[in-house]
């Protein structure tokens, strides 16, 4: 039953100009609750083609239920949700999804290698060998991701920057079109944030879009093109320069204005130390 207040919600989401049949994800008036209280309430959002979109909010915004509602892991009380104008089901492998990395049984035993190698299941079928091709694939991505001489490596015993170094990995194996992260830079050292970093970049270059939750304000203007900003509600959505404000951001955080500030001040000096080398 939906919530009181949710718009009447159409079966496709052509009948509606906002919304394109190419962007790779459109959602529509999408309300999440838990227990009747809503934690995302009428999000309407078209994603970008080929960019690196950072979701942005305070904790309890609804960032990560945004991500899993989109891919269907959480119920919606409402709205719609289309990836090039159609939904998840029939457009699945195109979509890669790196959950955060405290969401993981690391216990589980399975290599490194064999990780990846999921990522390929999808074009093998599941309780299907994985073929020697697949293999050579899955070790590919491994290396793109710094991790090769890793890959007999039991994963409880990397340490937590190898461990998402080998999800995103697994991402990468999937050959997807539309990459959802959450919380991909979330306890990494500075080498992997930066492997990370130059992996989305290429994932751009080569004509994909990522979403990604993030929570480093400062880091927003450097590693993204694109910014979502949540609070329940979209507060705004669009290209940084036009979109990742103070104005925006004091409302998308309320009262914190300290930390805003503090964040304007780091992204300026940062400017700086750029123009200046």
């Amino acid at each position: 039953m939906p919530l009181p207040g949710t718009r009447n919600i159409p079966r496709s989401l052509t009948a509606y100009p906002e919304h394109s049949a190419s962007s790779p994800l459109s959602v529509h008036a999408m309300t999440v609750a838990y227990q009747r209280k809503p934690v995302l309430w009428d999000v309407d959002y078209d994603a970008p083609t080929a960019a690196l979109v950072a979701v942005v909010g305070p904790n309890g915004a609804g960032k990560t239920t945004f991500i899993k509602a989109c891919l269907g892991l959480l119920p919606r009380a409402s709205g719609t949700v289309e990836f090039w104008g159609a939904p998840y089901r029939s457009q699945r492998g195109r979509i890669g999804y790196v959950p955060q990395r405290e969401s993981v049984d690391w216990d589980f035993p399975v290599s490194a290698l064999e990780v990846v190698a999921m990522g390929r299941y999808g074009k093998i079928g599941w309780c299907r060998p994985v073929g020697k091709e697949h293999l050579n694939r899955a070790r590919e991505c491994l290396d793109a991701v710094g991790m090769a001489e890793f890959g007999e490596r039991q994963i409880n015993q990397l340490s937590g920057g190898q461990q998402q170094r080998v999800f995103l990995a697994r991402a990468l194996a999937q050959e997807a079109d539309l990459y959802f992260m959450d919380e991909p830079f979330a306890g990494v050292d500075a080498a992997t944030e930066r492997a990370i970093v130059d992996i989305l970049r290429g994932l751009k270059q080569s004509g994909r879009t990522v979403i990604a939750v993030h929570h480093d304000l400062t880091t927003v203007p450097e590693y993204f093109d694109h910014v979502l900003l949540l609070n329940t509600r979209v507060v705004a959505a669009g290209t940084i320069a036009e979109t990742f404000t103070d104005s925006n951001l004091k409302k998308t955080y309320g009262g914190r204005l300290t930390l805003l500030d503090e964040v304007f001040q780091a992204i300026a000096l940062a400017d700086k130390r750029g123009k200046s080398e």
